[in-house]
């Protein structure tokens, strides 16, 4: 689509010299691993120490999830203390120490280390109360697991982290604050392990259940909250504040939101179980997440991601516009296995941003191109940055299925996008990435068999394998396909992959046990059943006025937080509440997870955007409304699960593939109407007519579709006869 311009140098004329001056590769450091601000870089034996940890970490989960299998909760539990553990020794809680700021005073660290004795101590009561309980007796003595156990683990857990907040050392230094938090951690999941193992695990929510589990559990509480702050900023502990005050001030509140109320004993004996940290989300957490992230983090170790970026840069650079197309593909593959929408701008977008702005992008486009490109990566199946794995949990649905469902909505997903950036192109007159500046095609081509991993892993799925095993098989041919490519993974870069896997497991860890902390006090307080009554009564009125609500709320528990917490709170709150109106549990389910995950992409606290605005250099409020307008669609086409239950392949296979085609065309109306431009500008009353014709084809229903086939038939014909030579005309420019 591209062509030849005055720019291009009279020598690259020879097809040989041209040959000679086309790079190899231009995505060189996509894989590489994204250092946090606050991520400690150690050096010597530290580093061989948590290089160590993190590789037993991955391991661990490796062996557990497919040769020897752990009783449920206590492998959860393990779960989030390694994951504690690893990240108070890896995340400061502090600005490091550096020209502008000071290094601590020496009392801060002696203060430290004095509170390891009483930290050290609840540690040994643990393995004293391990041999009480191994012998005849069947209980604590209360006055040793609150005067020996609690009250100097709590008085601990809450000094370190609050010393932890003032304490600034270099980053290459350990911290003794954390070393304190770390045996906390150890203290806390001990006892829970102990505990949990007897029949003392039966009493948990009642007046019988030992002291020592509610002191244990707020311990493990107030350590997730440090620890998702650390990792993954404030919005998220600041709303798991707000619901745990309501477990307490819900009995005094008026209306649907007043409840009896709960005891400080009654509710953290039992939110620590599979009613709240140790349920869904950790459970997900725990399998499927831990598992996709060594998957992710084999195809980093093996360049996998290096190619994915320079395979889109060879199929569509050339194209007008080509860094904005190629970051929508590249950014649509790492995202559906990164995770995290903020964590994928940062990793493709330090490489994309800059080359759109090079061929003519402002800096607001290429980070609000970036930031929904990013942020489609959640809902592209099969991976979805596994949500699709919360999804199969929370709901029972086979993940096969969610997978499926996902597919038309993905793909009116990114056509939005593509459609957006290809008129923004053509308005603007932009042009490609000449053919000196990109990887041939004909050369990467050689090398397809990299995306070998994830056809296995899709394969895998289909043919009916568990999840666990078609990811383990995936890991593995991950590895085996290396040996066919430059960057071949031994023995050591097997180890450097379990490595990066389990310090990239930290946050999303620490996320999802936060979550389930929220998801405790929904279930425990009833506070998700007064919504769903809430919601039953707008529906009563309206049911799109309902679904609005409905959209709200989710988009409002989604700001600020990662996608994965996002969707497990929301799907919490909102989702029973949905299904009560009728709607049918997979369609409510998908709603809820798409307005959890564009989130990321809406004002005013955008994570993506605001990632995205960091590399840019623009504005990120600027940033985060136009990547809100560039991904529009993902506000609208979730109306439509419920108004054509066929976008999500429940209807006949003609029927599924009308309202895809449909919706498709709808899309590329909506794109040009946000744009304003179709074969050329647009005015007012076209956009107008172009929204109405768009919205009738998203819709799905017949009469609609028809409707909105005239109207985009009349505009065509329109825009034709005014610009013929539009697009011509455009890439001329």
């Amino acid at each position: 689509m591209s062509h030849k311009t005055d720019q291009e140098p009279n020598d690259l004329k020879d097809d040989a010299h041209v040959a000679s001056v086309i790079p190899e590769s231009i995505a060189d450091g996509v894989d590489e691993d994204v250092v946090e601000p606050n991520r400690r870089l150690f050096t010597g034996w530290q580093f061989l120490l948590f290089a160590a940890l993190a590789i037993a970490y991955s391991s661990f989960h490796l062996i557990s999830l497919n040769v020897y299998p752990m009783e449920t909760w206590s492998f959860r539990i393990v779960h989030i203390a390694g994951a504690l553990i690893l990240g108070y020794g890896l995340f400061a809680g502090a600005r490091f120490a550096d020209d502008d700021h000071q290094a601590s005073g020496d009392w801060i660290k002696w203060l430290s280390y004095a509170l390891l004795i009483p930290a050290a101590y609840t540690l040994a009561q643990v393995f004293l109360m391990h041999q009480t309980l191994s012998g005849e007796a069947m209980r604590i003595d209360p006055n040793v697991e609150n005067w020996h156990y609690g009250y100097p683990l709590m008085a601990t857990t809450a000094g370190a982290i609050v010393l932890s907040w003032f304490y600034r050392q270099a980053r290459h230094r350990f911290n003794p604050a954390d070393l304190v938090l770390m045996v906390c951690a150890l203290a806390s999941a001990g006892y829970l392990l102990v505990a949990y193992n007897t029949n003392i695990r039966m009493s948990t929510g009642t007046s019988f259940a030992p002291s020592g589990i509610s002191w244990a559990a707020i311990a493990g509480s107030l350590l997730i909250l440090e620890l998702t702050r650390r990792v993954a900023g404030l919005a998220l502990v600041v709303i798991s504040a707000v619901f745990l005050t309501y477990v307490f001030a819900g009995p005094y509140l008026p209306g649907f939101l007043g409840y009896p109320g709960l005891s400080l004993q009654r509710f953290f004996s039992q939110v620590y179980t599979d009613a709240g940290i140790l349920g869904p989300t950790t459970a997900v957490s725990s399998t499927y997440i831990i598992l996709f992230i060594i998957f992710a983090a084999f195809l980093q170790a093996s360049k996998v991601g290096d190619y994915f970026v320079n395979f889109a840069f060879a199929a569509a650079g050339r194209a007008r516009g080509g860094p904005a197309k190629v970051a929508i593909f590249a950014s649509g593959l790492m995202g559906m296995i990164n995770g995290t929408s903020a964590g994928n701008v940062v990793s493709t977008g330090s490489l994309t941003i800059p080359l759109m702005k090079k061929v003519g992008y402002p800096a607001r486009s290429a980070g609000a191109i970036e930031a929904a490109a990013s942020t489609g990566g959640q809902i592209m199946p099969p991976i979805m940055g596994a949500g699709a794995f919360i999804m199969a949990e929370v709901t029972g649905i086979p993940y096969t299925e969610i997978a499926l469902a996902a597919v038309i909505p993905a793909i009116l997903y990114f056509a939005s996008i593509y459609f957006m950036v290809d008129f923004e192109a053509a308005r603007k007159g932009m042009r490609g990435m000449r053919k000196d500046e990109i990887p041939l095609f004909s050369k990467l081509v050689k090398q397809v068999y990299l995306f070998a991993p994830i056809i296995i892993l899709i394969v895998a799925l289909f043919m009916g394998y568990s999840v666990i095993r078609a990811g383990t098989l995936a890991t593995a041919s991950a590895a085996v396909v290396s040996w066919l490519s430059p960057n071949k993974m031994g023995f050591r870069a097997i180890l450097k992959a379990l490595q990066i896997a389990g310090t990239m497991s930290i946050q999303i860890i620490a996320v999802c046990a936060c979550a389930g902390l929220i998801v405790g006090v929904i279930s425990l307080t009833g506070v998700g059943a007064r919504f769903s009554s809430l919601l039953l009564g707008l529906a009563g009125v309206s049911q799109l006025l309902a679904l609005v609500f409905a959209m709200l709320i989710s988009i409002l528990l989604g700001m600020g937080m990662p996608t994965t917490a996002a969707y497990a709170v929301a799907a919490s709150v909102v989702a029973p509440g949905l299904i009560n109106i009728g709607i049918e549990p997979l369609i409510a389910h998908f709603f809820v997870f798409y307005f959890a995950v564009v989130s990321a992409i809406t004002p005013p606290v955008a994570l993506a955007s605001y990632a995205a605005a960091g590399i840019s250099g623009d504005n990120p409020m600027g940033t985060s409304v136009a990547s809100f307008k560039i991904g529009l669609a993902a506000f609208i086409v979730p109306f439509m699960f419920f108004y054509s239950p066929a976008m999500l392949m429940e209807g006949s296979p003609m029927q599924i593939l009308r309202v895809g085609l449909t919706a498709t065309l709808g899309i590329v109306l909506l794109s040009g109407m946000v744009q304003a431009w179709f074969f050329g500008p647009v005015n007012l009353v076209q956009r107008v007519v172009m929204l109405v014709g768009a919205l009738f084809l998203i819709y799905g229903g017949i009469y609609t579709d028809i409707a909105g086939l005239a109207i985009g038939i009349v505009l065509f014909m329109m825009q034709r006869k005014m610009h013929g030579g539009g697009s011509k005309t455009a890439q001329a420019g």
